[in-house]
């Protein structure tokens, strides 16, 4: 890994907006499924997929079979993870409010949840059952009652069995196999046996992630993610192998992801750059991890760890690991990171699949402005408004003012023929 002074280092960041055809494929995949429904759904699965369904929704024999294909250790550690996930996001759920004012004036806030979400899940080599759980038990916790997942089939016709097993513990049974872009345009506008949702989360490739960005608006959706990020603020304190193999989790990702030390020793730096080489050499996506190590990887050099958690908020990385002496001290510093892990336990794989907290979390430096996914995603907001007779009287000259600074006359006289309607009853 090459090692840079902080003051010669700059985050790479960018919108991968795909390429003209793959924007014009995305777009005209959309608008057939809306036109033509399950016949387009049926044409893409054949040509993409290799498979011809009539029948999109997986049935109770599928769900039966995958179950006796999982093997009873994973199912235990995805049923224990979906707990520490509840009880995570449980913590978060909001409530309805109101407060009534002596003059008789009530204003509150009405906290529903959407009615249905679409949760898009990867299949093929890149089924993650994790995913699985991270989407779907917020939506569930927020009381979306229609939750439906969409995956693209196997050639065998078939969903990967761990997707289904995590489906059912996370209270999801309606799955589609369906994938790509076709997929988001049947949640967006609903054919004959997909209903339209009213959001779209869940990771994908480009025509996945450029269907999303087409569609917003239409429906709401979580983010347009950018590939993976982490990085480590260490001090002497850290364990270099620790250090290496936590970058190398998120480097085998994508070969455009990111992971980056930071730190205020020399000696660690050093280390982990031999680490990091001596890890790559059996690991079993080697290619993937070292060209992001290559391309996107840096162990940045600080004076001290202000500079250090400066350096972090300009970053503002997805996930962050501060393997310092006394953590906890510092842990205000930190401004802008998705996720944070502190101490030498705290690797970033136990967020990813167990701890409870959510791993679809902001790239590409947009923690500086947005959250990880969480039940606030699934639910709305309504302001309620009742206004009292002795409130408008006090006040309604100062909303007619306001009305009329803004050149809206109309708004301005909704108020003074009540205010008129009152001086004639005095």
């Amino acid at each position: 890994m090459r090692v840079i002074p902080a003051n010669q280092y700059q985050a790479k960041r960018s919108v991968d907006s795909g390429t003209k055809e793959q924007q014009d494929a995305v777009k005209a995949i959309l608008a057939d499924v809306k036109e033509r429904g399950d016949a387009a759904l049926r044409e893409y699965t054949e040509r993409f997929d290799r498979v011809a369904l009539q029948d999109f929704r997986v049935s109770e024999a599928e769900f039966a079979e995958a179950s006796a294909l999982v093997s009873p250790e994973v199912k235990q550690a995805l049923v224990e993870a979906a707990a520490n996930i509840r009880d995570f996001h449980e913590r978060q759920v909001r409530q309805s409010w109101f407060s009534t004012k002596e003059s008789g004036t009530i204003l509150g806030q009405i906290i529903r949840p959407l009615k249905r979400a679409g949760l898009y899940v990867p299949g093929g080599t890149a089924a993650y059952p994790s995913s699985v759980l991270m989407n779907a038990i917020p939506a569930k916790i927020a009381g979306v009652p229609e939750v439906v997942i969409t995956t693209p089939p196997g050639a065998d016709g078939k969903v990967n069995p761990a997707i289904l097993v995590a489906a059912q513990i996370a209270g999801v049974t309606d799955i589609y196999k369906v994938g790509g872009a076709q997929a988001i345009a049947a949640l967006t506008y609903g054919t004959e046996q997909i209903k339209a949702v009213d959001k779209i989360v869940g990771p994908g490739n480009i025509f996945v992630a450029l269907a999303k960005r087409e569609v917003f608006g239409l429906v709401s959706i979580d983010m347009v993610a950018g590939p993976s990020e982490i990085a480590v603020l260490a001090d002497d304190t850290a364990n270099p192998r620790y250090v290496a193999a936590d970058l190398l989790s998120q480097a085998e990702h994508d070969p455009m992801s990111a992971a980056v030390l930071v730190t205020t020793s020399t000696a660690l730096a050093d280390a982990v750059a031999l680490e990091v080489e001596r890890q790559l050499v059996d690991l079993p996506r080697k290619s993937i991890a070292e060209a992001s190590i290559q391309n996107h990887g840096a162990i940045i050099l600080v004076e001290n760890l202000d500079e250090g958690f400066a350096v972090i908020n300009a970053i503002a990385p997805e996930h962050l690991e501060i393997m310092i002496a006394d953590p906890f001290e510092h842990l205000g510093k930190v401004e802008n990171a998705g996720a944070i892990f502190l101490g030498p336990y705290s690797s970033e794989p136990v967020g990813d699949y167990f701890a409870g907290s959510n791993h679809v979390i902001p790239t590409n430096g947009t923690a500086r402005f947005s959250s990880p996914l969480s039940v606030d995603d699934f639910i709305k907001k309504s302001s309620v408004v009742s206004y009292s007779k002795q409130d408008l009287l006090a006040n309604g000259h100062k909303i007619v003012a306001l009305a009329e600074q803004e050149g809206l006359a109309a708004h301005g006289r909704a108020i003074s023929e009540r205010l008129r309607d009152f001086k004639r009853e005095e």
